[in-house]
């Protein structure tokens, strides 16, 4: 597993630890991702793993999807990866646990909050920013219900403002908010709690509180992700909103 190049990956006491480094601030492009599914897939049929933790290197967890993979040839390719990601977070056996420190924002946002647990710290921050570039986030439309209900799912997508932690931890996007210096104490209870646990027990008690998840995130990603590629993604607004940051101006959209 020592051939990625964005991302650090290994198994310890029967726990898989998935490290995001792409310094500065972890911006997930096409070869990341890949990466990730990579690793996900490395660990899809383990039977003995008790958890798997999702973490991030640098001042950021991840301030999300490359702009410039939306543009052109490479957005279904992007979109595809970046999907692919999700659908063997639903497959891996073990609970999965995001551990959130600095900006997790866009596909950043949704990489965390997917997971089964999520700590962060007080320095952590949330928020889906897609609207700003006259998109929307497709996990999130599909999965933010479920997780903080629908009035304040379009609150966050439909202003793209970011939330502090405290927020997060009340709206139910984060379990547990810990400091910086006791964040790898409270994160290695967790885990102890875990490894205690039959990996067996774990694993379909997961399976089971998923069930009716995944099954709804299978049929309503396929929709959404025709509405974002095939109506949104081509439209003139979306392409200024894209071309704007990437040139660093404000956009101008032609409906406003």
């Amino acid at each position: 597993m020592n051939h990625f190049k964005f991302i650090k990956f290994k198994i310890e006491e029967k726990v898989a630890f998935l490290t995001l480094n792409r310094p500065p601030v972890n911006i997930l492009n096409i070869e990341m991702m890949n990466e990730i599914s990579e690793a996900l897939i490395s660990i899809r049929k383990r039977e003995d793993l008790h958890a798997l933790v999702i973490q991030a290197e640098g001042k950021a967890f991840s301030a999300g999807a490359a702009v410039e993979d939306h543009i052109g040839d490479k957005a279904e390719p992007m979109l595809h990866a970046f999907h692919k990601m999700f659908h063997l977070l639903v497959e891996i056996p073990c609970p999965t646990v995001a551990v959130v420190e600095g900006a997790a924002l866009g596909g950043g946002c949704e990489l965390a909050v997917f997971c089964d647990i999520v700590y962060a710290t007080e320095r952590a921050k949330f928020g889906q920013p897609e609207i700003n570039l006259g998109l929307f986030p497709p996990v999130s439309v599909a999965v933010f219900p479920w997780l903080t209900g629908f009035n304040r799912t379009m609150e966050l997508l439909l202003t793209g403002d970011t939330i502090d932690a405290q927020k997060a931890c009340e709206w139910g996007l984060v379990n547990r908010i810990v400091s910086h210096e006791e964040l790898e104490a409270a994160v290695e209870q967790l885990l102890n709690n875990l490894r205690s646990k039959s990996a067996l027990a774990l694993s379909l008690t997961r399976k089971a509180v998923r069930e009716a998840m995944a099954s709804s995130f299978a049929a309503s990603i396929g929709k959404v992700e025709q509405i974002y590629f095939r109506d949104l993604l081509p439209s003139e607004d979306a392409q200024e909103g894209l071309h704007s940051f990437v040139e660093k101006r404000e956009p101008v959209w032609k409906n406003s």
